[in-house]
C-alpha cells in the first residue's frame, strides 16, 4: 500500500504480510518525514497522531485499511523487504 492510500501525501510504498504491519511503516514513514522537517507530510503525521492516542474512534479508518489490504494480491513482498523512507523530504517514489 502506498502513503497516498493511507491517508498520507506521497507514492512511497509499504509492505508488510498484514495490515498491521503496513499501518507500522506508514507510522514509522510518518515520524521520519516529521524529523526531517517534511511539512507535505505534516497532516497525515497528526492524523496518526490522534488514531493513535484515540484507537476507538479510528476503529473505521482501521477496518477501512484492513479491508483495502486484504484486496491487494498475495503475492506482495514479506515486510522484511519493505522500502525505507524517503532520504529528502518530499522525495516520492
Amino acid at each position: 500500500m502506498t502513503c497516498r492510500q493511507l491517508g498520507g501525501p506521497c507514492e512511497l510504498q509499504h509492505r508488510g504480510s498484514s495490515a498491521d504491519e503496513v499501518i507500522q511503516a506508514q507510522d514509522r514513514h510518518l515520524k521520519e518525514a516529521e524529523r526531517s522537517g517534511d511539512a507535505e507530510h505534516q497532516p497525515a503525521r497528526e492524523a496518526m497522531k490522534g488514531r493513535w492516542r484515540r484507537p476507538r474512534q479510528s476503529l473505521g479508518w482501521y477496518r477501512d485499511v484492513q479491508r483495502a489490504f486484504d484486496q491487494l494480491p498475495a503475492s506482495a513482498p514479506p515486510a522484511d523487504r519493505a522500502e525505507q523512507p524517503p532520504e529528502h523530504p518530499g522525495h516520492q517514489r
